[in-house]
């Protein structure tokens, strides 16, 4: 008991870092600069990542991390930027906790695992509580940063969905994010270079909040995350990972200012309850137990980072 709360200690540090991402590039980081921005927060930490594992890829992993880097890292990473900057943080981070519910989804139609109905009815209320943060004339928020925030939840659902379908046996989790953040890091530097120009003078604000993002929110964050897959059920680590949306609400809110209409707060109200009901921890809950039944994969376990 006492080993799996030091694990769960250990783990929050992944959500609550990636829920305070949001709030840190909209805050300190250049508005003018996605691609640099996500270059820099995505090579550093794969580098990192890459000496950890000392490992480099063989075979089909060549493509797949070059495929995975640009759904989980690369154009993510970029999509996720954008959103934090045109975007109430209370609100871009809520928008991305509806991922475990649609990756239950796209679960379903690439893998056919089907989807219990705890599962249907969080989907349900998290589309809902969407709709209502969204469809308000107080507060209108940027369809800009709505579009990226949705365009990146989406793609990182399949992302994480294909990483479970080529899931390999011989490839550790480590091996296979550092793999798959080089990659995603490389292509956004080539992108920087050719849309953006030169890197931007960044002040030591922006260069703290950088480091910030690299090294805790995505090294140091994926390093706690699989940590905790590797310890705890992954029911548990995937509750945990509620923190994200929480601490970018209470960032936005509390810190950051951020005012939200009644029926905005209530949208995200509806979300919250509908990620956690249809979380797969509760899911098996509402069913009887069988023989048969295996843990939940950790693609279905997580609340992807920012």
């Amino acid at each position: 008991m006492e080993g799996n709360l030091r694990w769960m200690t250990v783990t929050a540090f992944a959500p609550v870092t990636w829920g305070a991402s949001y709030y840190v590039t909209r805050h300190l980081l250049p508005a003018d600069s996605p691609l640099w921005g996500s270059a820099l927060r995505a090579l550093p930490a794969g580098l990192l990542l890459l000496l950890v594992a000392r490992r480099l890829p063989r075979g089909a992993w060549w493509w797949r991390a070059l495929v995975l880097g640009t759904l989980n890292m690369g154009a993510f990473f970029v999509l996720i930027y954008v959103a934090a900057q045109l975007l109430p943080t209370s609100v871009a981070a809520t928008v991305m906790a509806t991922s475990p519910l649609v990756m239950m989804l796209i679960a379903w139609a690439l893998l056919a695992q089907r989807p219990t109905l705890p599962a249907v009815a969080g989907g349900v209320l998290g589309l809902v509580g969407v709709a209502a943060m969204v469809l308000t004339g107080a507060g209108a928020l940027d369809a800009r940063g709505l579009a990226a925030s949705v365009t990146a939840m989406l793609m990182s659902s399949v992302g994480y969905v294909l990483a479970q379908r080529w899931h390999d046996e011989d490839v550790d989790v480590v091996s296979s994010t550092a793999w798959q953040l080089v990659a995603g890091g490389l292509m956004l530097l080539v992108a920087a270079l050719v849309a953006e120009g030169a890197p931007p003078r960044l002040d030591a604000s922006a260069w703290g909040g950088l480091a910030f993002l690299s090294l805790a929110a995505t090294a140091l964050a994926y390093l706690a995350w699989f940590g905790g897959l590797r310890h705890l059920p992954a029911g548990t680590v995937g509750l945990v990972g509620l923190l994200n949306p929480v601490t970018g609400l209470a960032l936005g809110l509390l810190v950051g200012g951020e005012h939200l209409s009644l029926q905005q707060a209530l949208g995200v109200v509806v979300v919250l309850v509908g990620v956690t009901l249809g979380h797969p921890a509760l899911a098996r809950r509402a069913r009887p137990a069988t023989p048969a039944d295996q843990p939940t994969p950790p693609a279905q376990a997580r609340v992807p980072a920012a």
